[in-house]
């Protein structure tokens, strides 16, 4: 057990930092996965709100700026596929 304030402090931000990032991080995944189940039209009011998840993702460094590059890459050929 941490014997200073600031590390029991530190181990309070940490855990709540981790419930937030997993939470974020899940429901992007939710919403990439209802946008590729999508149909055309859905899928362009659903892709500007997906994009925008994931640029927050890789700002706060929950996942990688060249995975959240991918991932729009690949949903914009998806949608322009549609």
């Amino acid at each position: 057990m941490a014997n200073h304030k600031s590390a029991l402090k530190r181990i309070r931000s940490n855990e709540t930092k981790r419930l937030r990032n997993r939470y974020q991080h899940k429901t992007t995944r939710n919403a990439i996965k209802k946008l590729r189940e999508s149909d055309k039209k859905e899928a362009e009011t659903l892709f500007p709100t997906v994009i925008s998840m994931l640029d927050k993702l890789a700002k706060n460094n929950v996942i990688h700026k060249n995975k959240a590059a991918n991932l729009k890459s690949q949903l914009a050929k998806h949608v322009a596929a549609l």
